[in-house]
């Protein structure tokens, strides 16, 4: 990827090395494993969005913090990475909202180590990255970029990009109003819960297609690297890998296939009407 035209976000919230207030004292409605089935939204799990749109924003503005070690670290470069690729959205996202009279609010980037608390219950990186629309952060544990490439076999910053683009995604629809207007904890292989992230797979292609034209970010083999990502954490496979059967009716974000087609979708021409996943009558 080219990354020399694109601005990094100041909408971050940096807890690397941070443990400060964070302890079993802290109730926010479940650990990392309590979000899965949920509504947005980890990467790799399903998120219930019930459970997520009723935790409590506390409103705090956001604020870029420093972590208990403020030393160098080995994940610097990842953080600088994902400062980028959200500030990429941002430049994107903001002008299209616009253009169809929504009002355009920015999410915020959190990153941590291990676990954190959210505005939707206790954070886990186990759970892989997710976004909670109760108080519009993306969480990223950066470790996970290490896992994306050795566990999923997705290496490369277009991969990464692409996970970044897809939690994205559901803060577009935050803005939107998908999730409320559906139930997000329908599981099933045509239920919500799916259509809901395969709609924010083809909004990351959506932000791929504009942040190429805007920024010229794409070079030889990243698509396939995004492909790839959108491939190994399908429903299918990942069950296949874990349990060695499948099973549709606990599909909570689509096949292989399924996000593969959708994010080649939102990439063709970079329009978000093509990405109407509960219109849709074959997913």
């Amino acid at each position: 990827m080219r990354l020399d035209e694109l601005r990094p976000t100041e909408n971050v919230d940096d807890r690397r090395g941070s443990f400060g207030g964070y302890g079993p004292h802290l109730a926010f409605g479940g650990g990392g494993l309590g979000l899965v089935g949920v509504v947005v939204l980890s990467l790799l799990f399903g998120v219930d969005p019930n459970q997520l749109l009723n935790g409590t924003d506390t409103g705090a503005p956001t604020e870029q913090t420093q972590g208990a070690d403020s030393g160098p670290r080995p994940d610097d470069a990842a953080y600088a990475f994902s400062r980028k690729i959200v500030g990429s959205a941002e430049d994107v996202w903001s002008p299209i909202l616009k253009a169809r009279g929504v009002a355009f609010t920015p999410a915020t980037i959190t990153v941590y180590d291990s676990e954190t608390p959210t505005g939707c219950g206790d954070g886990q990186s186990s759970a892989g990255p997710f976004y909670c629309p109760a108080d519009s952060h993306i969480y990223l544990d950066l470790s996970f970029f290490n896992e994306l490439a050795d566990k999923f076999g997705a290496p490369g910053q277009f991969a990464q990009a692409y996970v970044i683009a897809h939690e994205y995604g559901h803060h577009i629809q935050n803005l939107l109003g998908t999730m409320n207007r559906h139930d997000t904890s329908e599981a099933g292989a045509g239920g919500a819960s799916v259509r809901t992230e395969l709609q924010a797979d083809c909004y990351a292609g959506v932000w791929a297609y504009h942040a190429n034209a805007q920024f010229h970010i794409l070079q030889n083999g990243d698509v396939d690297g995004g492909l790839a990502a959108a491939s190994a954490v399908g429903d299918d496979t990942l069950e296949k890998q874990e349990q060695g059967t499948v099973v549709p009716d606990s599909f909570t974000h689509g096949t292989s296939a399924q996000r593969v087609r959708w994010f080649k979708r939102g990439l063709a021409n970079g329009d978000m009407d093509q990405c109407d996943t509960f219109g849709a009558g074959t997913l």
